[in-house]
This record gives structure tokens, C-alpha cells and sequence, in this order.
């Protein structure tokens, strides 16, 4: 099956690559371009990247892509509550791919902090945020095969509060069903503002998952709440 072969939202557009290196250098042009041309209209642009294995190839090419990186600011669409130390910190992925050769200038917003409670974490998560060049420049989200994007998991308690359109929290907590469970999530008004919006899959498996979530509530598969225009779909077998 090939992507062009789902029935897909108006205004919502399908890359289809040969292979993950070939999809990782697409993006890191159409990406470098962007906020390339956000710094050059406001002076600042704004990146939000998800975190896992997968991004690992993008971020490498999108490091080498010259532009003026002082100028941008990167953050994170969840993180792990976990120290940039850890091995499972998504902040800690972010340095060691994406802010080095020509990106290491750029600007790390880091969604971690120590806290008592993850509750408390959020907020302080929430706190950073508002340092963060709004409306998001590039956003460039996976999707799990549960259907959850970010850490926006089916099942968690504040779940319909993240996907409401009016949710005034910029952060909040998640419970994942993986190591480590906790989580903190960008919700859906800050991540569906941005400007581009991109959704990054691999293999044949995401794209069933991605057939079904156009078919169900966004509280089953988050995912479901952000395909609409202006996304941009990546996909590789």
C-alpha cells in the first residue's frame, strides 16, 4: 500500500520517499527553508521536533543545512520526565543530532525540570513555553502505533482537556504505556497553530494506523486531531 492510496483531508499533502535517508533530506530542505524564511520576515523562528529513534536521521541532515541558527529557537512537541542526562530524555536526543555542524547556535528550550510532582513539572514546562516564538514556525511531529502523537495517549485523564481547542495550558501531564510513563505534552492549540505543520511515518504498519485514525475520535487516536490542512504527510516504506 502507498500513501497516495488513503483518502486524506483536503488541504493535507503526501511525500512519499524512497527510503528513511531520502525522506530525512526532504524534510531537512522543506524545514531549512521555512525557518529560513521565518528569520528573515520576523527576525526569530520557532521549531518544535518530537523525540524516539526515528527523528535520529533528520535531525542529522537538518544540523547541516546552512541558515542563521542563532536566530532559531528549538523545542520539544513531549518529553520524558526525565533529567537531559538520561538515556530515554528526548532534550538529551535533541543535543547530541540536531545542535551540532551548522545548528549548534540555535536556542534549546528545554521542557524538563525538577519537580516534586509531574503535575508540578508541567507547570513548569508551561512556564519555558512562554518563551517560545508563537505561532510555531515548524512543527514536525511521528505517531505511534496506538495512534498518539507527542505524548498525547489514548486513555490518559487530561487527554480531553489537551485536545480541546480552547485548552488554555501550553503543557500537560501524560502517563505513557512504556518506560518511562511519565510524560509532558505540548497540547493541541500550540501544536495545531503552527505555521507548517509536518507528520513524519515509516512502513506499511503506520499507514494502516493512519487509515484507521481518519476514521475515529481523536480521544482513540489523538493523531486524529491533527490531520487537517496544513499538514505535510512523510512518508517511507
Amino acid at each position: 500500500m502507498a500513501i497516495s492510496e488513503l483518502d486524506l483531508p483536503t488541504g493535507v499533502v503526501a511525500h512519499s520517499s524512497a527510503n528513511v535517508q531520502r525522506q530525512a533530506e526532504l524534510m531537512a530542505d522543506n524545514v531549512a527553508k521555512a525557518l529560513a524564511y521565518a528569520v528573515q520576515t520576523h527576525g526569530l523562528a520557532s521549531l518544535v521536533v518530537s523525540g524516539g529513534r526515528s527523528p535520529v536521521p533528520f535531525f542529522e541532515a537538518l544540523s547541516r543545512r546552512e541558515l542563521n541558527w542563532s536566530r532559531v529557537q528549538i523545542c520539544l512537541a513531549d518529553e520524558r520526565w526525565v533529567p537531559p542526562s538520561d538515556a530515554a530524555s528526548n532534550e538529551g536526543l535533541v543535543r547530541r543530532y540536531l545542535l551540532q555542524n551548522e545548528a549548534r547556535e540555535a536556542r534549546l528550550l528545554g521542557l524538563y525540570q525538577p519537580a516534586d510532582t509531574l503535575a508540578q513539572a508541567a507547570t513548569l514546562a508551561d512556564r519555558t513555553l512562554a518563551q517560545l516564538q508563537r505561532p510555531i514556525d515548524v512543527l514536525v511531529l511521528g505517531m505511534g502505533d496506538d495512534g498518539h502523537t507527542a505524548s498525547l495517549f489514548p486513555g490518559n485523564p487530561e487527554l480531553a482537556r489537551a485536545l480541546r481547542a480552547d485548552c488554555e495550558a501550553r503543557c500537560l501531564p501524560m502517563l505513557a504505556p512504556t518506560e518511562p510513563q511519565e510524560r509532558l505534552s505540548l497540547t493541541y492549540p500550540l501544536l495545531a497553530g503552527s505555521r507548517m505543520q509536518c507528520l513524519a511515518i515509516q512502513g506499511a504498519n503506520k499507514l494502516d494506523t493512519l487509515r484507521t485514525a481518519l476514521g475515529v475520535d481523536p480521544l482513540q487516536m489523538p493523531i486524529r486531531a491533527l490531520l487537517h490542512s496544513p499538514l505535510e504527510i512523510y512518508w517511507c516504506p
